[in-house]
């Protein structure tokens, strides 16, 4: 029987999920990436907490004219900002199911530009 999309993709979120935890001093970078926006969070698995978030809906990103791709990047340096002001300087990185292409990679590569390592 052949998966849909959205199924295909939550196997593979629960096969990443097993492996990837985020702790206080290493969280995990998730990515949620929908038709038009794309999220981006720093999560404490251990206290199952959200540390930091950022979209490509907050005012400095959305008023950025250009393609999604660019906003992506945008959005992966304003997390990576956001993190080393909270003392935060290595993240594990969470795709979500999500292939690595694309808004998901120009938003990690935008991270790691903004100082984040993973």
């Amino acid at each position: 029987m052949k998966l849909n999309k959205v199924e295909r993709r939550r196997r593979i979120q629960k096969r990443i999920r097993k492996i990837v935890k985020g702790t206080a001093e290493r969280p995990r970078l998730s990515v949620f990436r929908s038709n038009n926006e794309i999220y981006a969070q720093l999560i404490d698995d251990d206290k199952g907490v959200t540390l930091a978030a950022t979209s490509s809906k907050d005012k400095e990103v959305a008023s950025h004219k250009g393609t999604k791709i660019e906003k992506a990047g945008l959005v992966g340096e304003k997390i990576a900002k956001i993190a080393l002001d909270k003392g935060i300087e290595t993240v594990t990185f969470d795709r979500s199911g999500f292939l690595y292409h694309g808004r998901v990679k120009s938003l990690a590569e935008g991270a790691r530009k903004g100082g984040l390592k993973f």
